[in-house]
C-alpha cells in the first residue's frame, strides 16, 4: 500500500474550497433566519428581531378566507398537475430511455423545451392561445400550464432512473410471456418506486410555488397562494408573509425527509 503523501497546494485549494462553499450556503440560507423568526412576531409588522413572540401570525393564515382560499386552491392545481405529469412523464421517459425511433430528438426537445424557454414566454403564449380556446382564468388552464413546466423534470428524472435498471429483468419477463404493458407494470415500475416518488414530490412542490405561469393564466376566482403572496407584497407588506414563508419551509424540508426514507426503504440505487 503506497504511502499518503501531503499535499500543500492541494490542501489549500481544499480548504479554499470548502470555505467556498461554506460561504455560499451561509448565503443562501441567510433569508431564512430572518423570515422564519419574524414568523413568531407581531401581527402589526414586520421586524427583525421579533419584539415579541406568538403563533398569532399563523392563527391569522389558517382562519382567513382571504388565505385559505389560494392555499386551496394551490393544493388542487399542485396535485392535479403532479398526477398528469407522473402518468405522461413515466411512459414518455422509459420511451425514450429504452427505445430507439424516428424523430426522438425531436419529440425529446420539444418535451425538455420548457426548461430554456423563460417562463414569462411560456405564460403569455399559453394566455393567448387559452383566451383563443375559452378556457383561461380558470383552473383546468393553470393545471394544463404546470404540466408544462414540471413535466420536463419527470421526465429527466425517470430516463436517468429507468437508465440504472438492469434490463435482463425486462427481457426475462418477456422471454417468460409477458407483454409490454404487464412487464412495464410489474418489472419496471417497481424498480421505479424510488425516482416515481423524487418526480412527484418535485413537480408538486415546482407547480405549488409556481408564480409566472400562474399569474398569466389565473382568474378572479383561481388566485392561487404564490399570487396571493406575491400582490400583498406590492400593495401591502402584510407580517402573514413570514408565517407563510416559514410553513412553506418546513413542508419542503418534511417532503424532502419522506422521499429520502422512502429511497432508504428501497433497494434500487438512484
Amino acid at each position: 500500500m503506497s504511502p499518503i503523501i501531503y499535499d500543500p497546494q492541494s490542501h489549500r485549494y481544499r480548504t479554499l474550497g470548502n470555505g467556498l462553499a461554506t460561504a455560499i450556503y451561509m448565503f443562501l440560507l441567510a433569508p431564512l433566519l430572518v423570515a422564519i423568526p419574524m414568523a413568531f412576531g407581531p401581527t402589526t409588522s414586520l421586524a427583525f428581531p421579533p419584539t415579541d413572540y406568538s403563533l398569532d401570525l399563523f392563527r391569522i393564515f389558517l382562519t382567513s378566507p382571504s388565505w385559505l382560499g389560494p392555499l386551496s386552491e394551490s393544493l388542487k392545481v399542485a396535485l392535479a398537475s403532479m398526477a398528469i405529469a407522473i402518468i405522461a412523464g413515466v411512459p414518455a421517459g422509459y420511451w425514450i430511455a429504452r427505445h430507439e425511433f424516428m424523430g426522438k430528438s425531436l419529440i425529446s426537445g420539444v418535451i425538455l423545451s420548457p426548461l430554456i424557454v423563460p417562463h414569462i414566454v411560456i405564460g403569455l403564449g399559453l394566455f393567448l392561445y387559452f383566451s383563443y380556446v375559452r378556457i383561461s382564468g380558470t383552473t383546468l388552464s393553470i393545471v394544463l400550464g404546470h404540466v408544462m413546466a414540471t413535466l420536463p423534470f419527470v421526465v429527466l428524472m425517470i430516463v436517468a432512473g429507468v437508465n440504472k435498471l438492469d434490463r435482463n429483468l425486462e427481457f426475462g419477463a418477456e422471454l417468460m410471456g409477458a407483454g409490454p404493458i404487464r412487464m412495464f407494470l410489474t418489472v419496471v415500475i417497481p424498480q421505479l418506486i424510488p425516482s416515481l416518488v423524487a418526480a412527484a414530490f418535485l413537480a408538486f412542490l415546482m407547480s405549488f410555488d409556481e408564480v409566472v405561469i400562474s399569474w398569466f393564466l389565473a382568474g378572479p376566482n383561481t388566485i392561487t397562494l404564490p399570487i396571493k403572496m406575491y400582490n400583498e407584497l406590492q400593495w401591502e407588506l402584510s407580517p402573514v408573509l413570514a408565517a407563510i414563508s416559514a410553513m412553506l419551509t418546513a413542508i419542503s424540508l418534511l417532503v424532502s425527509i419522506v422521499a429520502v426514507a422512502l429511497r432508504k426503504g428501497t433497494s434500487v440505487d438512484i
